[in-house]
């Protein structure tokens, strides 16, 4: 894991389109999570009144009042690893009032997922003014994270049928075209979140889908250079108070370089 290079990845996409369940069955399926931290978790959920249905999206909303709402509200981090890479997985909120950590997340990342939903009438919520997956796209493109996917979620509501990835698909492309991503440099990929199809595994249930599954797309992320040679820059995520430390911000470098004991500039 050493000798792979490191990436930062956010899922975004509009509310309820499910980029928590998603993420959630796909470490669970790349061995991050184990079934029985989703039991637990289905248990959990029961007991609100709202059966198993978050079992996997609380992988990733860990908060109380996430829970209990039903909603991401703060980003949410996990860590895993493919062939090629050693990622870090950023869930960001897809309600437009928590707009702000999905900013504070892009700002950190290098590739991103959009989700968008395959069941009638989620993606044209999600692509219209107002809608999220149209917020975060632009977003995206504004803070520089040019390497996207799009996943198509919540096939197995709509069957698994071509004709209904192929309505979302379109409606898709047509939303990253017009913030300036190269439609064709944009991997689009049927997925259910629920069932876990094309995650990890090429699903049984698409036979009309000849591409990749999200794991194997992810490999396909190229590594951008380095701006070393730039003057330091270092945007602040956060900053916290330590005890016995003091304060201590948080952020990445963006350019230049930084080493133990350098003299900044705040």
């Amino acid at each position: 894991m050493a000798d792979k290079n490191h990436l930062n990845l956010i899922i975004t996409g509009h509310i309820d389109n499910g980029k928590s369940t998603t993420m959630g069955h796909f470490l669970m399926q790349m061995g991050i999570v184990d079934e029985r931290a989703i039991a637990q978790h289905a248990e959990e959920s029961e007991k609100i009144g709202k059966g198993d249905t978050f079992k996997y999206a609380w992988v990733m909303d860990n908060i109380k009042d996430e829970r209990e709402r039903g909603i991401t509200i703060d980003l949410a981090f996990q860590k895993f690893e493919t062939p090629k890479f050693f990622f870090t997985l950023i869930d960001a909120p897809g309600h437009r009032d928590f707009i702000k950590n999905m900013i504070t997340g892009a700002s950190e990342a290098d590739c991103a997922v959009l989700v968008l939903s395959a069941k009638e009438g989620e993606t044209d919520t999600a692509v219209a003014p107002g809608g999220q997956a149209r917020e975060h796209a632009f977003l995206l493109k504004t803070l520089g994270v040019n390497q996207l996917i799009v996943a198509i979620n919540k096939m197995d509501i709509s069957k698994y049928s071509e004709d209904a990835f192929k309505s979302a698909k379109e409606k898709g492309e047509k939303l990253i075209k017009s913030v300036g991503f190269k439609v064709d440099e944009v991997p689009v990929i049927p997925v259910s979140g629920w069932k876990g199809d094309n995650l990890t595994k090429k699903s049984e249930n698409m036979p009309w889908y000849n591409g990749k599954t999200l794991l194997e797309t992810f490999d396909d992320f190229k590594v951008a250079e380095k701006p070393t040679g730039k003057p330091l820059r270092v945007p602040i995520q956060d900053v916290y108070s330590i005890t016995g430390v003091g304060t201590v911000p948080v952020g990445r470098v963006e350019t230049g370089t930084m080493k133990p004991n350098d003299k900044i500039i705040v």
